[in-house]
């Protein structure tokens, strides 16, 4: 094939992620496509996202039809130049039919998952890349390293990065301590002293927003940069009743009103969700865990953190993002944060309904390129 044609193929958006279906192109053939544009919308069985280019050229050909269920690793588009030969995109595209239909695609891996032990606890992540430059998203309350799908992978063509699960999520143990920011910041400085990183990139989301930014100013030469994603502990905002609606539900039908408050379309919020978060919160030592939680979010009904005075010591490179619909910490809370990237359409979950902006922020303060 020419080796200027790339390959856009079904990316692998989680461990138990087998195949994908393209419910909609929203390029066509003939466009200029830029690193980072939308190309297609992808469901799976666990949820639906837009699929990104890593490339830039045009869209030369289209592979795989709308609503055909595609193999993770298959092809389907090709990227070029437009001064490729038509004939060389139209054997790269029979091959790449051939592929799909004979069904023997080659498997896609997807991130290594493993445990540290931090202080007594036992904590699980899962990391994708093999860059020189690592990269620790650190996710929010009820979440769990899996909120990353849509981000991991982008990072991951250039940088080593690991998806962490905070203690009392996912699956690390639900022991939180008196599940204070220094306990939560200490869990993260421990796993990157477990694993042999002298210096990450920290991206937190939400309360790991104030997470990475405890941890930086405890320790400010274990941190490269830092991008928080709608952080914690920033402004007077916050919807205690979605917190506390959250931590009580105990069916499926009780919490799935409250998930409505994270995103900005709210068909986002699946059976299949709210199905995997009760799971979850169905586990021994979650309530416990989420209840000690809220009350380091939570002083009354308004904030429990102030992160503020702790970033103010911070010197690396910052970059915040915040999604405009966001009804679990508004924001407004970043009138004090300096420049901040607002993004359109998404809500709380900005790095799971629009993720190019918080790899774009990333990649601002990290150097794009790794």
């Amino acid at each position: 094939m020419n080796d200027a044609i790339r390959k856009v193929v079904m990316p692998k958006w989680g461990l138990s992620m087998a195949t994908g279906k393209i419910t909609e192109w929203i390029a066509a053939e003939g466009d200029e496509i830029a690193s980072g544009d939308e190309l297609a919308d992808i469901d799976t069985d666990k949820i639906a996202g837009s699929l990104e280019s890593a490339d830039e050229g045009v869209l030369r050909r289209i592979v795989a039809n709308v609503g055909e269920d595609v193999p993770v690793g298959g092809t389907i588009a090709l990227i070029a130049p437009a001064d490729v030969p038509e004939s060389d995109i139209d054997e790269a595209a029979r091959l790449a039919r051939e592929e799909l239909d004979s069904g023997a695609v080659e498997e896609v891996a997807g991130p290594v998952t493993g445990t540290v032990e931090v202080e007594g606890r036992t904590l699980a992540y899962a990391t994708l890349g093999d860059g020189e430059e690592h990269v620790v998203l650190v996710h929010g309350y009820g979440g769990d390293k899996n909120s990353w799908l849509f981000v991991q992978e982008p990072l991951s063509e250039h940088r080593t990065v690991h998806a962490l699960d905070l203690p009392g999520h996912g699956e690390s143990v639900k022991d939180v301590g008196d599940g204070s920011l220094d306990t939560l910041a200490g869990a993260v400085l421990g796993f990157l002293e477990a694993k042999g990183i002298a210096r990450a990139h920290l991206v937190g989301h939400s309360l790991g927003g104030a997470v990475v930014t405890a941890a930086a100013a405890r320790e400010p030469g274990r941190v490269a940069s830092l991008t928080l994603v709608a952080p914690a502990g920033f402004g007077s905002e916050i919807n205690a009743e979605y917190l506390r609606g959250f931590a009580s539900a105990s069916s499926r039908r009780e919490l799935k009103p409250h998930l409505t408050a994270l995103f900005a379309d709210s068909s986002q919020v699946t059976r299949q969700l709210a199905d995997d978060l009760m799971k979850y919160k169905r586990l021994d030592g979650v309530d416990k865990a989420l209840n000690t939680l809220l009350g380091t979010l939570l002083d009354g009904d308004r904030p429990g953190i102030d992160a503020a005075p702790l970033l103010s010591t911070v010197e690396v490179p910052v970059a915040v993002v915040w999604g405009r619909a966001d009804a679990v910490l508004p924001p407004a809370n970043a009138s004090g944060l300096g420049e901040v990237a607002f993004v359109d359409d998404a809500g709380h979950m900005v790095h799971m309904e629009q993720p190019g902006a918080v790899v774009s922020a990333v990649g601002r303060v990290a150097g794009d390129g790794g």
